[in-house]
């Protein structure tokens, strides 16, 4: 069996997050990944080491690279992984707290910051222990509300039982009180309450 992922063109982290749909569905076979640049070989081949699927990489061509994933679950491949699937009632990781203070991820070029944010904010979505809650204050606020890139991803982890709570003051500030899209209102009682308790908090 042989299943082909083509994420050329993707963004990160969509071609790692293909390739491990992709393996999820498979019990023996060969899974090649397509992509076209060397960051996303990287991060795919990460991924390949850490589910135990013997990857290989191949440039094949100026910006275009293959990885093969050789994989057989007989042979023990993905077998703890898919175990431990089966035993998270719920992804929520007890204590984790995402904290959003901007609506740009780093410093440097805007128009970056706001791609990397929201893909930081859809690879939330994707971990196997979501957080328990996420804060959005000051320019995180912008992405709760409508028109935001994020919210249907807001609204994913919302849906599996993240918190979403999003700064009155900061939706006030920039008034966006009337817009907000997904999640509740706190203030920053709450938010310190939330951050003081939290096992691990997670930024960008």
């Amino acid at each position: 069996m042989e299943k082909i992922v083509d994420a050329r063109g993707l963004a990160c982290p969509q071609p790692v997050i293909k390739a491990k749909e992709a393996l999820k569905g498979m019990e023996e076979g060969i899974l090649k990944v397509l992509v076209d640049n060397e960051i996303a070989v990287q991060n795919v081949m990460k991924l390949g080491n850490y589910e135990g699927v013997s990857p290989v990489s191949e440039k094949k061509s100026e910006g275009e690279f293959e990885i093969l994933f050789h994989v057989n679950r007989e042979s023990g491949n993905m077998v703890e992984a898919a175990k431990e699937e089966e035993c998270l009632p719920d992804a929520r990781k007890k204590g984790l707290v995402a904290v959003l203070s901007s609506d740009q991820m780093g410093g440097g070029n805007e128009e970056l910051g706001r791609i990397l944010m929201k893909g930081f904010v859809y690879a939330l979505t994707q971990l196997e222990e979501l957080p328990e809650t996420v804060l959005l204050y000051n320019g995180g606020a912008r992405l709760s509300v409508e028109g935001s890139q994020s919210l249907e991803d807001l609204k994913s982890l919302e849906a599996q039982g993240v918190e979403i709570l999003t700064c009155g003051t900061c939706l006030n500030f920039y008034e966006l009180a009337d817009k907000l899209k997904v999640g509740s209102v706190t203030n920053m009682y709450e938010i310190v309450e939330k951050m003081s308790g939290a096992r691990l908090v997670i930024r960008p």
